[in-house]
């Protein structure tokens, strides 16, 4: 498998990725950026990919005990890798998220299948389609990720925004003190994409935050990326994306 080396964090980090296929980008940096672990604390990343979240994540709280569970072996081989050359602790694991039992865990992150597999058009290539396309539907991925949660954990996710409805059915009942923050690309348009965080067995209200913004201006008007000081200080400095006052 062909890979290129990419620099996240302002290149504190570089992450092995496949050069065709799912790549990751923003999604998990702000994604690990909304997890609130605080140091001992059991951390499962669902789904890990490449290990590009846990990077992150353990690159702000490197005392975080973190594990990842990918399905596709070449994937979990980098995310394996990537740790050890990014000298960072936690463990990854080969295999099937429906197959993990009994572990539970203060956190669970994730970065679900984006799109439904039974319907829009399939992404190029198995890896692609396997990372982007569901082989597990979002209300079973969400299911598993509930059951692995401790009484009073938290469940953070990141999705694309016309997802929300299918999170919310698949939390109710199960977790409450939701709080969902919208990612516009920016002022004035739509959101694109959302990070939702959830207590388990909470009952608390549920809260829309304004639009996280990421980039300025009304259009892309020069060379070179845009992104907002906000985001800036999430991707190139690895601070934390705090979803609650």
């Amino acid at each position: 498998m062909s890979t290129t080396d990419n620099a996240f964090l302002g290149g504190r980090l570089k992450v092995l990725q496949p050069a065709d296929g799912y790549r990751a980008g923003a999604d998990p940096v702000f994604l690990a950026a909304a997890v609130g672990a605080k140091p001992g604390d059991r951390v499962l990343d669902l789904g890990c990919g490449v290990g590009t979240a846990m990077l992150c994540l353990l690159a702000r709280v490197p005392e975080a005990r973190v594990l990842g569970v990918e399905v596709q072996a070449d994937l979990a081989a980098l995310a394996s890798a990537n740790l050890d050359r990014n000298g960072l602790p936690g463990e990854v694991r080969h295999g099937d998220i429906r197959a993990l039992k009994g572990e539970t865990f203060d956190h669970v992150m994730t970065n679900p299948p984006f799109f439904e597999g039974a319907s829009g058009s399939a992404a190029p290539g198995e890896g692609r389609e396997q990372g982007r396309g569901e082989s597990v539907d979002l209300a079973t991925w969400l299911d598993i990720a509930l059951r692995r949660l401790a009484p009073g954990g938290y469940l953070t996710l990141i999705n694309r925004i016309e997802r929300l409805p299918d999170c919310l059915s698949a939390l109710t009942g199960r977790a409450g003190d939701i709080t969902v923050l919208p990612f516009a690309p920016r002022e004035g348009r739509a959101a694109k994409l959302f990070v939702l965080q959830a207590r388990k067995g909470a009952k608390g209200v549920f809260e829309l935050r304004p639009a996280f913004l990421l980039h300025t201006g009304a259009q892309h008007s020069h060379d070179g990326d845009d992104y907002s000081p906000q985001a800036q200080a999430i991707l190139r400095r690895g601070e934390a994306l705090p979803l609650r006052d």
